[in-house]
């Protein structure tokens, strides 16, 4: 059985649509899916709507309700843990990845050759300004988080039990879950699929959370911060020898017959302005280091309910 785990923010219109395209995966699948929807504290109505047609649905479902918005990563992990199929596929709610795309992942995995299966968008019917918002980021993303990443990046996967209970293993938060699919290694194999114009609303995904997300990625998989400040302080080191170089030469020559306050107050307010540059990049290690012992939850449910297939 294929359970397809499904998080929901602020996607009241296209539930209507969402549920109609699943009854029609459930009978391309022969009955063997499993739907888990995980309400990720959204502030409309998803959850009241979503256990009101649910029932009506002869779908195998559980609806999950989380405490708070505790972001899309988060809800994806605790819709795994309440999963009970052989194989699991992720896809979102606004229907922008098409549906029969689950079908293609869940066809790679059944080959036998494959352990997770990412979804990899080719092309993105989307307005200009978010293609181009997109490229840049999944670039950067690329270039200093995980190079094998596609050019168009990964939202949805598909995998078998052994990669999802070796994912959910991995406990930490601030972190990177797409970015923990590619560490994990395994067999792994992706699917083309072009994304769909959004039918209803506007993406939750803001500049504000992508920047919150590569940040987390980058502190939580590279030690690119670490390789900055090592550089930099080098360079710093190197303007430092220079200008004193300068000033002794200026001194012995009589250049400078009256010794100035002009290089010191440079010098102090460089290296000043570097040491609190290296204790915010070490505060912010140290402080991923402390959240990753608390050992919280990544998601609280407030309440789950299952509904039965007939």
């Amino acid at each position: 059985m294929l359970s397809l785990i499904i998080p929901v923010y602020r996607n009241e219109a296209s539930i209507p649509e969402l549920l109609a395209e699943l009854q029609g995966l459930h009978q391309a699948l022969a009955g063997a899916l499993e739907l888990v929807f995980v309400v990720d504290g959204s502030p409309d109505r998803c959850h009241e709507l979503l256990r009101t047609l649910l029932p009506r649905t002869g779908l195998d479902a559980t609806l999950v309700l989380l405490t708070r918005n505790f972001g899309a990563f988060a809800a994806v992990r605790m819709g795994l843990e309440q999963a009970r199929g052989d194989t699991f596929a992720v896809m979102a709610a606004d229907l922008q990845e098409p549906p029969e795309l689950v079908l293609q992942m869940q066809a790679e995995l059944a080959r036998g050759q494959a352990d997770v299966v990412v979804a990899e968008r080719t092309l993105r019917h989307d307005p200009l300004l978010q293609r181009w918002q997109a490229q840049l980021f999944w670039a950067a993303y690329r270039r200093w988080v995980v190079p094998e990443m596609p050019p168009g990046g990964v939202d949805i996967f598909a995998c078998n039990r052994a990669f999802r209970d070796a994912l959910l293993g991995l406990g930490e938060s601030r972190s990177s879950l797409i970015a923990q699919i590619f560490w994990l290694g395994f067999r792994r194999a992706s699917v083309p699929y072009e994304r769909q114009p959004r039918r209803h609303g506007q993406s939750a995904w803001t500049w504000r959370k992508k920047l919150a997300y590569l940040a987390d990625s980058v502190f939580a998989f590279t030690d690119l911060p670490v390789r900055l400040l090592t550089r930099v302080g080098a360079l710093g080191l190197l303007v430092a020898g220079v200008l004193g170089a300068v000033v002794l030469f200026g001194k012995l020559s009589g250049l400078i017959g009256v010794p100035g306050y002009a290089m010191t107050l440079i010098a102090i307010l460089f290296f000043g302005a570097l040491n609190l540059f290296s204790l915010g990049i070490v505060g912010t290690y140290a402080w991923r280091a402390y959240e990753n012992t608390k050992q919280r939850p990544q998601a609280v449910a407030l309440r789950v309910d299952r509904f039965q297939s007939h």
